[in-house]
């Protein structure tokens, strides 16, 4: 991979792994404003706090060659949760910053899916 798209890539990976992270660790807190949305839906109390382990663990995961496109993959879950959220409950325009990190997170897929553990012998 060239120097610039190597930087490249891990600029991308910095700019999801910063907001998944600090969104996880609220939620892990208990910061009622990012529950919200869950109490709305009428969710168990309890998917918050998973919701924010998942984003927690990607934060992380994307920091790891072997586990990055598996940790871009997990957000475009959570991602595509959100944006739907947004559609059937907000307006649309709260949700582009769910769907810009969604999209960041398919480019890290695609950026890392070589260097990922589910393609044996690709890398080291």
């Amino acid at each position: 991979m060239s120097n610039k798209k190597s930087m490249g890539v891990w600029l991308a990976i910095v700019l999801l792994a910063l907001p998944m992270g600090a969104a996880g660790v609220g939620k892990l807190m208990g910061v009622s404003m990012l529950h919200q949305s869950f109490q709305l839906m009428g969710l168990p109390e309890w998917f918050g706090y998973f919701i924010g382990l998942c984003e927690l663990s990607a934060a992380v995961g994307l920091l790891i060659p072997r586990l990055s496109a598996a940790a871009a993959l997990g957000i475009v879950g959570i991602m595509l949760g959100a944006v739907g959220f947004h559609v059937a409950y907000t307006p649309l325009s709260a949700g582009v910053p769910a769907l810009v990190l969604g999209l960041l997170a398919v480019a890290v897929v695609f950026a890392r899916k070589q260097d990922s553990f589910w393609l044996p012998g690709q890398s080291a």
